[in-house]
């Protein structure tokens, strides 16, 4: 894998000005962003997010997952705190893609829960690869992060990559009646580490895209 900077521009949003970070990996040809906010490179850890580009999710305000409500509460968290960032890869759908995500997404519709329609369609659970992260944090000169993220795989991808995660910071969100089972099966089957469904129901997201801060838990 080759990661290259492409170039970097203001992004100012609902939430705050953020700075946009385009790379490409020349490999593949997949763009990948980070979105940064105030000073990161001072040393000290990272408040960050790794979020998995969601089309659905992230930009048509489905609830069928809880992506889109993470990455507005990761963004307001972050403005919150004064610096952070967010690397947002392009891995729809687990690293299946968009449209076998949509047949992943039919075959929901008919009883499969969110590993079992990847599997039908030839899939591994979850195909992505969070190594590209490592380039990405060199060239920005992050060391060490505050990681937001109910996954496991994450931390540990991480650390394979010699970055330090000095706290995970969960980022319960967004439960809503279309994903609770979509929700459970990623704590049952995938590892994620969230608490009971009563403990943190969500509502709907707000108009202005409200979201719960999340809670904080020592690596």
């Amino acid at each position: 894998m080759t990661l290259r900077f492409v170039e970097a521009c203001k992004l100012p949003n609902r939430f705050g000005v953020f700075t946009l970070h385009g790379f490409e990996d020349t490999d593949t040809g997949i763009e990948h962003l980070a979105i940064t906010h105030g000073d990161i490179a001072d040393g000290t850890p990272v408040l960050a997010r790794i979020h998995s580009e969601c089309l659905t999710g992230d930009s048509l305000f489905s609830e069928r997952c809880d992506c889109g409500y993470q990455l507005e509460a990761a963004m307001r968290q972050i403005v919150a705190e004064g610096r952070g960032l967010i690397l947002y890869l392009r891995q729809e759908g687990r690293g299946i893609g968009l449209l076998n995500k949509i047949r992943a997404y039919k075959l929901q519709d008919e009883g499969a829960d969110t590993v079992e329609a990847n599997e039908q369609l030839g899939f591994p659970a979850d195909m992505r690869d969070f190594g590209i992260c490592q380039p990405m944090l060199a060239h920005l000169g992050v060391k060490s992060l505050r990681l937001m993220t109910n996954n496991p795989r994450k931390l540990e991808s991480m650390r394979q990559h010699g970055l330090m995660v000095v706290e995970r910071v969960p980022l319960q969100v967004g439960r809503n009646p279309h994903n609770t089972d979509y929700l459970d099966t990623k704590a049952n089957k995938l590892g994620h580490l969230m608490k009971p469904a009563v403990a943190y129901r969500a509502p709907h997201r707000k108009a202005d895209g409200g979201a719960s801060a999340p809670e904080r838990e020592t690596a």
